[in-house]
């Protein structure tokens, strides 16, 4: 058998180094191509085990509110009614006995600019049992109580911060009367607000 080859319409080429190339290459890509399966699959489960975990956690949301209804309605029974407003009055008057005035004037002697002095002092509790403090203050010029309020905003246990009112004069006979209003978050040591 004979073969004819014409090297001058088909040159030579080596094959070997072809499919080196190539077959590099296209392993390559099937490598990354099976880490990329991986990775996916691998994602997939712990999407799962993710969705399962919210599913559970929404159950349990849901139990707990059908729980919190059942009490709130035999709660609003009348004759429970006595013994539930008994029951806010006492733990309302807890809140404000634990309520640490010493706490209160050393948080806002931190923050309290020095030409600036502390007149009255309210603490009150919002719906959502966050303490606000309604402080009236007097100082020299209006740029104090505006200096207190960015002060009291750059703090921990302040925020919220208000300058409500202001009045020139008041029962001052010189000088700046501001109301301003802050929510208080007390440090908690050892499970308490002192």
């Amino acid at each position: 058998m004979r073969l004819d080859i014409n090297l001058a319409t088909h040159p030579y080429e080596d094959a070997r180094e072809f499919w080196t190339r190539w077959g590099a290459g296209i392993g390559v890509l099937a490598l990354l191509t099976l880490l990329l399966i991986g990775w996916t699959v691998r994602s997939w489960s712990a999407a799962g085990r993710d969705r399962h975990n919210i599913a559970s956690l929404q159950q349990q949301i849901a139990k707990r509110d059908q729980e919190r209804a059942q009490a709130q309605s035999f709660l609003d029974m009348s004759a429970n009614r006595s013994t539930r407003d008994q029951s806010q009055f006492l733990n309302g008057l807890i809140r404000r006995k634990s309520f640490s005035w010493t706490r209160v004037f050393e948080d806002l002697e931190q923050v309290m600019p020095g030409n600036l002095h502390v007149m009255s002092l309210r603490p009150e509790f919002n719906e959502q049992n966050a303490m606000l403090l309604d402080m009236r203050v007097v100082g020299d010029t209006r740029a104090a109580a505006v200096e207190l309020v960015h002060r009291m905003e750059g703090s921990k246990h302040f925020q919220n911060a208000q300058l409500v009112t202001e009045a020139v004069g008041g029962d001052t006979a010189s000088g700046v009367t501001a109301t301003v209003v802050a929510t208080y978050i007390p440090d908690e040591v050892n499970g308490s607000g002192k």
